[in-house]
């Protein structure tokens, strides 16, 4: 595929987007991916990174290899996400400690929108799908539900955590960053990033680059033989999502970071009780910035 400079630009914001989602436990990176329309040739380019490819850049075929992994591409969405996390990191934090509901709030409206568009996708609705579907939804909810761990910090566990974070971070509406809560490396993964830990986060990174490259296959496979059950599965999972997602939700358990200051760690939800109206308008604008997202991609896809 043929790309101009604002090709790029364009794919930088997408995966700054990708990386904002990341960084909080409830949003998925895979998510934005689909929202943006960008979802399937992120798994195919993901998955060109194989023996094959890798022949071509050890015996110095660079460009060949660059060419073979769509490298102008996977560069652009991981110089957004890299950009996203390290210079997102403290402010998404800091929202999600000080605004907590507002940001929920957007981030349902965004998710609740990209199940809907995600599901006019599946071309037949059959009791496989269906039953793929319920799947999906259950799976996701209780991963919401689920009871935080505590865990070692070891780097082979940190490296176990990369490998299997970073899967949840490709499938939509299953949160990298919550999968990191239940393994209780959330806050410690967060903290690595924001005083650039290099040891950490080489370990870490390395356990989701061997995590990606090899599950990448698996999605690929799903999609291009499966598309409509892997495409229903997906669809659950995004509305299984949704219980972490609520905005309004009360503590029921803190943790103590390394400054000794209470954060909470365990919440449930509960009914609306403030910043109502604000957080409704919120919601609306997620989903209408999804909308907008969807028909100038599918204008795009028509001029193609």
């Amino acid at each position: 595929m043929e790309r101009k400079l604002k090709d790029y630009a364009t794919l930088v914001l997408k995966g700054m987007g990708m990386g904002a989602a990341d960084v909080v436990p409830g949003v998925s990176g895979g998510t934005i991916a689909f929202i943006v329309g960008i979802y399937d040739e992120l798994i195919n380019s993901i998955k060109s990174i194989n023996v094959k490819n890798l022949k071509l850049l050890f015996t110095g075929k660079i460009m060949e290899f660059w060419k073979g992994i769509n490298g102008n591409f996977l560069i652009s969405i991981i110089l957004g996400v890299g950009i996203s996390i390290f210079s997102l990191a403290k402010v998404i934090t800091w929202l999600l400690t000080d605004h907590p509901i507002l940001v929920w709030a957007f981030f349902f409206g965004l998710v609740l929108a990209s199940t809907w568009f995600v599901s006019k996708d599946i071309k037949e609705w059959n009791w496989k799908t269906i039953l793929s579907f319920i799947i999906g939804v259950g799976i996701a909810y209780y991963i919401t539900v689920a009871t935080p761990a505590e865990t070692p910090t070891n780097y082979l566990f940190i490296f176990l955590c990369g490998a299997i974070a970073i899967c949840a971070m490709i499938l939509p509406g299953i949160s990298g960053s919550f999968i990191l809560v239940l393994l209780g490396k959330y806050f410690y993964i967060m903290e690595a990033v924001k005083t650039f830990d290099i040891v950490i986060l080489l370990v870490f990174g390395s356990g989701a680059f061997i995590g990606i490259t090899s599950f990448s296959r698996v999605l690929s496979y799903a999609l291009k033989n499966f598309r409509n059950i892997t495409l229903s599965v997906l669809t659950g999972f995004m509305l299984g999502s949704l219980n972490k997602v609520w905005p309004w939700k009360r503590v029921v358990e803190f943790y103590t970071d390394s400054h000794g200051v209470a954060k909470p760690l365990i919440e449930e939800n509960i009914l609306p009780n403030q910043y109502v109206v604000e957080a409704v308008v919120l919601m609306v604008v997620g989903f209408l910035l999804v909308y907008f997202l969807e028909k100038l991609s599918s204008k795009k896809q028509i001029e193609a």
